[in-house]
């Protein structure tokens, strides 16, 4: 690498919304602020929610009136 042309590599706190932080190395060089993290995300936790298109579908279908094909 050449000198003296590359940012400033330093460590950097994230915090979460749901109160966990940890350290992670960053060239902003200030600390970050976020809003969802692995601690409280639905697909790391096991939470996720299944979401229902069938029935999504069925209910265009009678609003709009349409017919199954």
């Amino acid at each position: 690498m050449r000198e003296a042309i590359h940012p400033q590599y330093k460590d950097t706190n994230v915090r979460c919304a749901c109160g966990a932080s940890f350290t992670t190395r960053s060239t902003l060089g200030r600390d970050l602020t976020i809003e969802v993290c692995a601690s409280c995300h639905p697909f790391y936790t096991g939470k996720q929610k299944i979401v229902d298109t069938e029935g999504r579908v069925e209910k265009f279908r009678q609003k709009y009136g349409m017919k199954k094909k």
